[in-house]
């Protein structure tokens, strides 16, 4: 807002703003400039048509926000941190959008906050890429508009369904609003009968974006619905849906992606539903969640007398939030970038594992390649010819800084595949060319302990492999466990000594829908369970079996996979934990990506992928004993490396930390409050050019064309000879005496020569692109027709009324991340 003073409560302020490049963009992330004590809340809306293109105007009255239709792009309450959406996912705008305009609206709920006279520059500021997403963001609203709420009442349901009719979307992401009378929101999609949840949330807790159930997907056919239950105890008169904040609202919103092909930005379902349906509902719909004191106080902010009070609680809760906040951040994965610190020089990485000193184990193919010549039919190796691998295929590298602490395996193995160690720190490796398990000493001595299979030769009898992927080591009994593999679908079980004892296949929990293993292609063994479990690549899923017996116990298959699983490692942190990576697939285009999934519920509670390059093909995973998880693609031939330390927040006090992103960045930006008295001249000029120009520019530039600029400015000029440097001096003379006689002259006329910043700087961007942003569903007209409804409220508020909170992505923390498309893998 370019310094505005609300006239007086409630009141509704909007500015507009065009999106700033004709081209196709698209948002890839929200960071909000407000504070709860100025703002009661904001909303960023897209059309094509702003109601008015003036600095900014009262959208409380009949004007609204668009003359077209609008779409609910973000929202902001509550200190409310930066949404960031998932990789590869964003809401477009720009040329084939529709979306031509930002709307930003602004509540200013109490305004006792501007007894000091202040004027507020509330805003946001917009991540925009024109780099294409593979996916588009949308929202999904489900609304009850005619439900009656009794008075004295102690339960009223309002249930809203619709039949889905479109191209299949993926929620991530959920909100639940009402006002005060409200106590449980649920969602769901309904598929065949079945009801799986959503998100259920109490509306009576900061309104923001919970992470939605990562299990759900939906697609034509499908029925969503939602149950907002209200409560009339209290009341003295009947409670109507409308926009003001006497009376209620039910709205669950979803936050989704489509393929990029079939987006659709914004969908609603507005149709009261069958009670017969809802008979099935989950009981879980039914029960309210309990909120505490100091929640309630902080979702109805009032005029009384003890706003003070009132303030101090929401503080309290801020913090609370804040350290919440801090643990969540605390749990999620993040890409160590700066690891490691040298270039590792790895050929296609195919094997993962940890030393007794918890080091680094890596196993690699050097210069061999596995490709589409390396085995005939039956699974023979045809490329013997070219000898073992001469480089060390086995690093031990220390897992902080990334430095090679040891290296072996020269001239012994062909096509490298999988690797696990032992407790006396023996490798025990696969060859998928040799069709051989091996046990190699870890001395660095490259001595073969043991070696099981003959090679060079598949098979599928006890003594022979087809090429087996991977091995896993019993820490007590010493056992070990093969996969076995590519062209066999079993696990085969043996003694420390390299006794066969046993082997199954894959199972089941239905005999009579037994699907067997399609490449088992990761082995990871649980000493806390004694389990063994299993990455079965190409059905994409995960199998456990009793490691004695080879007894099925658990299967473990999400959407998310992809349909496939490439590896598995464990931890047995709290009731145990799965990290897994998944692999491209001919059939999904499901991103490459990790995933932490809790062992006990099998649901996923944590997802993560690299911040600069994406996964080509992750194929193994381990986890250190500090929590680290490392990634080893054979695709890209490197090793990431993942921690759990906390984000580093783009917005700072005083001032905005501009982050680069891929192909362009703009920032939409209104300052906190006016310029300070020691903000330096500069600042504060670019601050009055943004005032006042009605139609600021902006400056786009790529990414490429940085990069060549400073490539450009930082290239050295190299001479011949002392004939260049002669030239240059001769002409340079010459040039300084006419600067010297300007700036003489400049003095003598003006005094002084004022330098102003560049426009096309950080700062000069910053300055003149001034707080404008977009648009929303109108809902003023539809109760305004109907009886015993108001009005008020939802020309200014679209689906929101008098809302309390905010929208807001959590995925950072999830940081669900989502590719294009993968091209057809290979067979490694």
């Amino acid at each position: 807002m370019p310094g505005v003073v609300p006239t007086g409560s409630d009141t509704y302020l909007c500015m507009s703003f065009p999106v700033p490049t004709n081209r196709d963009t698209f948002i890839v992330d929200f960071i909000p400039h407000a504070s709860m004590d100025t703002v009661h809340h904001m909303l960023l809306f897209g059309c094509q048509t702003p109601v008015s293109t003036s600095s900014y105007w009262d959208c409380g009255s009949v004007q609204g926000t668009c003359k077209d239709e609008a779409s609910i792009m973000y929202a902001w309450a509550r200190n409310a941190p930066p949404t960031k959406l998932p990789k590869d996912v964003g809401f477009k705008v720009g040329r084939n959008s529709g979306m031509s305009h930002f709307v930003l609206q602004i509540h200013y709920g109490d305004v006792s906050a501007f007894r000091d006279h202040h004027r507020d520059c509330s805003g946001v500021s917009l991540r925009m890429t024109t780099k294409p997403q593979p996916f588009i963001a949308g929202i999904y609203l489900l609304m009850s508009v005619d439900t009656v709420i009794l008075p004295g009442k102690r339960v009223t349901n309002a249930d809203v369904a619709c039949d889905y009719t479109s191209y299949p979307i993926y929620p991530f992401a959920f909100r639940t609003h009402t006002h005060k009378l409200g106590q449980v929101v649920s969602g769901y999609r309904i598929r065949d009968g079945k009801w799986t949840l959503i998100g259920r949330q109490s509306p009576q807790l900061p309104q923001a974006f919970y992470p939605a159930n990562r299990d759900v997907s939906v697609k034509y056919g499908d029925t969503l619905a939602a149950r907002c239950v209200f409560t009339g105890e209290g009341r003295t008169s009947k409670t109507y849906i409308g926009g003001t904040s006497d009376d209620e609202m039910c709205n669950f919103y979803i936050m989704y992606y489509m393929d990029s092909k079939h987006a659709v930005p914004y969908m609603n379902c507005m149709e009261h539903s069958s009670e017969q349906l809802f008979d099935q509902i989950p009981a879980e719909a039914n029960v309210p969640i309990l909120v505490s004191p100091d929640h309630s106080n902080m979702m109805h902010m009032g005029h009384s007398t003890e706003h003070q009070d009132d303030r101090a609680a929401l503080k309290k809760n801020k913090e609370k939030q804040d350290q919440d906040q801090d643990q969540d951040q605390d749990s999620h994965l993040e890409q160590v970038s700066s690891w490691p610190q040298s270039s590792l020089q790895l050929g296609q990485v195919s094997g993962l594992a940890l030393d007794s000193d918890s080091n680094l184990v890596i196993f690699h193919r050097g210069d061999h390649v596995w490709g589409a010549n390396s085995f005939n039919s039956q699974a023979q190796y045809q490329q013997r010819s070219l000898g073992p691998i001469q480089q060390s295929t086995i690093l031990v590298v220390d897992p902080a800084k990334g430095d090679i602490l040891k290296a072996s395996g020269r001239n012994m193995f062909y096509l490298p595949h999988g690797i696990t160690t032992d407790k006396d720190n023996n490798y025990w490796v696969t060859d998928v060319a040799l069709h051989q398990v091996l046990k190699v000493s870890g001395d660095g001595r490259d001595q073969t302990l043991l070696a099981l299979g003959e090679e060079f030769t598949p098979g599928s009898d006890s003594r022979h492999f087809c090429q087996p992927t991977d091995v896993a080591v019993d820490p007590h009994s010493g056992n070990i466990f093969v996969s076995d593999g590519y062209c066999n679908a079993r696990i085969l079980k043996f003694s420390a000594d390299g006794k066969y004892l046993s082997e199954w296949g894959a199972g089941t929990s239905d005999r009579r829908r037994r699907s067997p293993f399609r490449v088992p292609h990761s082995l990871v063994f649980l000493p806390d369970r004694q389990e063994v479990c299993v990455a079965d690549r190409e059905n994409g899923r995960i199998q456990c079996f009793i490691a004695d017996t080879g007894e099925f116990v658990k299967e473990i298959k999400k959407e998310e996979f992809g349909g496939e699983v490439f590896a598995i490692t464990y931890s047995p942190a709290g009731d145990g934990v799965i990290f897994a990576v998944n692999g491209e697939s001919l059939f999904s285009s499901a991103p490459l990506r990790g995933f932490v999934i809790d062992y006990t519920t099998k649901e996923i509670i944590d997802t993560f992928q690299p911040e600069q390059k994406d996964f080509k093909m992750p194929h193994d995973i381990v986890q250190t004993r500090d929590g680290s998880v490392f990634v080893g693609d054979a695709g890209s031939k490197r090793v990431f490396k993942f921690t759990t330390e906390k984000f580093h927040r783009s917005v700072k006090k005083a001032g905005i930390q501009v982050q680069q992103i891929e192909a362009m960045e703009t920032i939409v930006q209104t300052r906190l409050r006016e310029p300070e008295k020691n903000v330096s001249r500069s600042t504060a000029v670019l601050h009055k050019q943004s005032e006042s120009s009605p139609q600021p520019r902006v400056q786009l530039k790529t990414e490429e064309e940085e990069k060549k600029k400073k490539k450009s400015e930082a290239q050295p000029i190299r001479g011949q000879g002392v004939l260049p440097a002669v030239i240059t001096t001769l002409l340079l003379v010459p040039l300084l005496l006419v600067i010297s006689v300007g700036l003489f002259i400049c003095w003598r006329k003006n005094n002084r020569c004022e330098v102003k910043s560049d426009p096309g700087s950080v700062a000069g961007i910053l300055g003149k692109i001034r707080g404008k942003a977009v648009g929303g569903l109108n809902l003023g007209n539809f109760f305004a027709s109907r009886q015993g409804y108001t009005r008020q409220g939802f020309d200014q508020l679209s689906t929101e009324g008098s809302d309390q909170d905010r929208m807001e992505d959590s995925s950072d923390s999830e940081n669900e991340e989502y590719s294009a498309l993968p091209p057809p893998k290979s067979s490694s």
